[in-house]
């Protein structure tokens, strides 16, 4: 019997080093990275990644420059929309439509034929916002002032509009808008903010876990963007990092897939000390210096009749570590 147990063990640590193994990159052999012109924007991002969805306003504009290990062999940029000059080689400057929507900017590798796909979201812009509504779809008031005077408290200067259409289009490898959305009722269209630097934090913590041998296929994001409007409805601070698009709760369900955290120390429960693996990864991806951009908060959740065990990771600025 115990040989019998030893045996399954052993398989199951094979089977999860094989799919770790096979775990298809989602990076490309070339990087970009995206300047802003603002001097209030956070969006001085470096993409690894073959896609990513960014947001800015109506005829905002940004530089694109792309880092690859063979510069003779340029990457070309395809526009659908926008306006884009030509700057040197393997940067361009683009300009956003004047009008809110979705378009999409492709880097191409003509040689290999990769492709790093930004999914660009022009904003309605925030002064639309009335009396708290922003086309019958309830947002409710910021805070007057940025807590500790901080950029990633800072009222947003646009929302992203979401509609059925548009809901399932891809902010990263691993996730779309429609995941991040308010969990408020109320139909379409909806609004969200939602900040590059937390999509990227979550696909790197996508690939540690690969490394560690979880191989997810991505992470439940229990609760993204929330309105103030829905977050003061919950009996939230009026600073949660929810409200600026710089935030997710989240938990690993993939075997069994059921919306609820998985059983990831393999001791036959699945709660509080589930979130504990989960929150120690996270937290030595963050000890590392590479990830020193994404400090932020970092919290376990025990579960409740409404909800299993999940972790809060966001993206601040400054670390802050507490439990519930």
């Amino acid at each position: 019997m115990k040989l019998s147990a030893f045996l399954i063990i052993v398989l199951l640590t094979y089977s999860n080093l094989s799919q770790a193994g096979h775990h298809r990159s989602e990076r490309n052999s070339f990087s970009v990275t995206i300047h802003s012109f603002s001097k209030h924007s956070n969006k001085d991002e470096t993409i690894p990644f073959n896609t990513l969805g960014i947001s800015l306003l109506p005829n905002e504009r940004f530089i694109l420059q792309v880092k690859t290990n063979k510069p003779s062999v340029p990457v070309k940029l395809q526009a659908e929309q926008g306006k884009t000059r030509q700057l040197a080689q393997q940067q361009w400057q683009w300009q956003a439509p004047n009008k809110p929507g979705l378009t999409v900017l492709r880097l191409i590798h003509p040689i290999s034929k990769e492709t790093t796909e930004l999914n660009v979201f022009v904003m309605v812009p925030a002064s639309n916002v009335k009396n708290g509504m922003l086309n019958g779809y309830q947002i409710g008031s910021y805070p007057r002032l940025p807590f500790k005077n901080m950029t990633t408290y800072e009222t947003p200067k646009g929302f992203i509009e979401v509609t059925e259409a548009n809901q399932d289009t891809k902010v990263s490898p691993h996730f779309t808008i429609g995941d991040f959305l308010s969990h408020q009722k109320g139909g379409f269209p909806k609004y969200l903010v939602l900040r590059e630097r937390l999509l990227l934090k979550l696909e790197h913590i996508i690939e540690t876990l690969y490394s560690k041998h979880f191989p997810v296929d991505s992470l439940h994001i229990m609760s993204g963007y929330r309105t103030p409007w829905y977050n003061k409805s919950l009996g939230q601070g009026p600073y949660s990092q929810h409200i600026y698009g710089g935030a997710a709760d989240i938990y690993i369900d993939v075997n069994p897939k059921d919306g609820y955290m998985d059983d990831l120390n393999k001791d036959g429960k699945r709660d509080y000390q589930d979130a504990k693996v989960l929150i120690d990864i996270i937290e030595e991806m963050e000890g590392q210096s590479l990830y020193n951009k994404f400090v932020g908060g970092l919290a376990r959740y025990r579960k409740t009749p409404h909800h299993g065990p999940f972790v809060h990771i966001d993206e601040r600025g400054y670390k802050a570590r507490w439990n519930d």
